[in-house]
């Protein structure tokens, strides 16, 4: 059982590990690799004597339980203001900050409204900007305060406040692929044991150094990379994203020079790597002790793994460090993951799997590949299907639901939402689950995701997951690896749907260029999949929808599609898809319109 799991809650943790490891390294913002001065560190007692000083801060002004919108890079001081909300028993809001895009700062807006903010917190560099943010959404009554100030709170005035295990401290907040943002409300509880569950799982100890680059505001940069580190009183050594995306190889530099046994991503920062970093660069590194390569947050790629693990090899990176995890904010972060071999990847049946069924796949037969995300650890796991709720039995395809002490209660300020998703009841009468929205099975104890339920393409009769074509045409067109694309489909009244594929292309191209291109892509998804592609819409890197998650917001680009409001560098359209896009003349989804979208920028934040 980990030590920490039945802390009385989080405060009284880390002020355990303040009195008896005062001074270790508690957290590390590396600015630069190569000097001695390039780093910044917090000690334990360090941390918790800033805590101290924000909580002082927060209990003169406001009782326990407002919200504190928390608006910071990648760093030390989002850390201390995050903790300094919990021991002064306030709600922490984390969110990106608002940057340059009008769609970008008007989600941190709705964030802040929904939430009901009152205070935001930043550093001193981002305090001109937050406050002028601040004022043009109407939040001007609501203080800004930059928590890197010397004199901002006397941490000897702090007091501990009553902190019960269900106290809420966190709003996690998420628009999954589609809708507007909703806030999870996550507990001291639903942490702790979260935490608990993902140690249980993957084996990490106190002695695995933690780190990474994922933005703090994501779920997977704060519960599941920074959070886990602090609770076992390990270290959790950060790096920005701006500098992962500008170069990749520093993130696997980092991992050497400060000994990280555990680094998570998202499945494109293990594909950008293997792409983008030379020979050059991955001679002399040693990735031996990179014990935990956690891959999330999207779906994983059973090729990308292999070309991975291949590709740095040479450096001592073992196939069995590849950890591909299964998570949601809904559930705290962790749901399913498994350390220690190699991932286990099932080719099926791509027919069957149209279907709803799991079948093996034979010699001759079109497959797909299938990456297991591990063994659910603190879950009740059953696979329903979404509308008559009917369990199904193993092997059968259906929606994930989920029921155990790391799912949240429900969304902040938004009971239409939280009936719709938790206590969810099967047919049989079992009663207390989570929806997930995700579509798998479980076979042989381990969890499969395949899609969303939202976002299944039904094309020509037949269900399709649609990131299996976005994957393919990234495998098969070297101009759009690393990018992102976003499929779906449209269809005039009363006609047969239509796919259309868009997608981000990197390089220059004249006419003649595009048009070849967009025509080699209809070959490999028709080759490929056995269904005609009605459009192809090719955009400049960035502009591709997603969230703060890193998910695709395939509805939001459908929409922005029907209204002509996406940045083309080249359509090519039949008539049937013309024809729906001028019988729907769609509006773009609310704060979105013809602009450059967040693309990789959702993680520089």
């Amino acid at each position: 059982m980990p030590a920490f799991e039945h802390a009385p809650n989080i405060t009284e943790l880390l002020r355990e590990h303040a009195r008896t490891r005062p001074d270790q390294e508690a957290v590390t913002l590396v600015r630069d690799l190569d000097r001695a001065d390039g780093a910044t560190t917090l000690t334990y007692q360090r941390l918790d004597a800033e805590a101290r000083r924000v909580g002082a801060w927060l209990q003169e002004r406001f009782p326990a339980g407002e919200r504190i919108l928390l608006l910071y890079p990648v760093g030390v001081d989002f850390v201390v203001g995050f903790f300094g909300c919990l021991y002064a028993g306030m709600i922490a809001v984390p969110a990106p900050l608002p940057g340059q895009y009008p769609h970008q700062r008007r989600r941190v807006q709705a964030i802040a409204r929904d939430a009901g903010v009152r205070a935001v917190f930043t550093d001193s560099t981002h305090v001109a900007a937050v406050t002028e943010w601040a004022g043009a959404e109407g939040l001007d009554a609501v203080p800004v305060l930059a928590t890197d100030v010397a004199g901002e709170g006397d941490p000897g005035a702090w007091r501990m406040p009553p902190t019960p295990r269900d106290t809420l401290l966190l709003l996690q907040y998420t628009s999954g692929s589609t809708g507007e943002p909703k806030g999870v409300m996550v507990s001291h509880h639903n942490l702790l044991h979260n935490v608990a569950s993902f140690q249980r799982a993957l084996g990490f100890t106190d002695r695995t150094r933690f780190g990474g680059w994922i933005p703090l505001y994501h779920d997977m940069g704060l519960m599941a990379q920074l959070l886990p580190a602090l609770f076992l009183g390990s270290a959790c050594v950060l790096m920005t994203p701006n500098a992962f995306v500008m170069r990749p190889h520093l993130w696997l530099r980092m991992i050497d020079k400060h000994d990280i046994g555990y680094s998570a991503a998202p499945n494109f920062a293990f594909e950008l790597c293997r792409r983008r970093v030379s020979d050059a660069q991955l001679a002399g590194l040693d990735l031996s002790r990179w014990e935990f390569a956690a891959n999330g947050s999207e779906p994983v790629q059973a090729s990308t793994l292999r070309a991975f693990a291949e590709r740095f090899a040479a450096a001592g990176f073992r196939e069995s460090a590849l950890c591909p995890c299964y998570g949601m904010a809904e559930a705290t972060v962790f749901v399913s993951g498994r350390a220690h071999r190699a991932p286990v990847v099932r080719r099926v049946a791509a027919e069957l799997l149209e279907r709803h069924e799991y079948r093996p796949a034979t010699d001759g037969q079109q497959a797909r590949e299938l990456v297991s995300c591990g063994v659910p650890e603190g879950y009740d796991v059953r696979v329903v299907d979404p509308t008559t709720r009917e369990p199904l039995r193993p092997d059968r395809i259906g929606e994930i639901w989920l029921r155990g002490d790391s799912v949240s209660r429900g969304y902040w300020n938004n009971p239409v939402a939280t009936a719709a998703n938790f206590g969810a009841v099967t047919a049989d009468g079992d009663a207390g689950y989570l929806r997930t929205g995700d579509l798998g099975l479980v076979h042989e104890g381990e969890v499969y995701v395949t899609g969303r339920i939202k976002e299944m393409l039904i094309a020509h009769g037949r269900n399709l997951y649609p990131q299996d074509i976005e994957h393919e045409v990234r495998a098969q067109h070297p101009e759009l690896a690393t990018r992102f694309g976003a499929v779906f489909t449209v269809s005039p009244p009363d006609e047969e749907e239509s796919v259309v594929v868009t997608h981000e292309v990197k390089g220059r191209f004249d006419t003649e260029a595009f048009r070849q291109l967009a025509s080699r892509i209809k070959v490999s998804v028709s080759r490929e999949f056995g269904i005609r592609v009605g459009g192809v819409v090719l955009l400049k890197p960035g502009s591709v929808q997603r969230t703060t998650s890193g998910k695709i917001q395939r509805a939001a680009m459908r929409r922005l599609f029907l209204a002509n409001a996406l940045p083309a560098l080249h359509e090519e359209l039949d008539a049937q898809v013309l024809q729906a896009r001028q019988s729907q003349p769609g509006e773009p989804p609310p704060g979105l319109g013809a602009m450059r979208g967040p693309g990789e920028e959702e993680f520089v934040g």
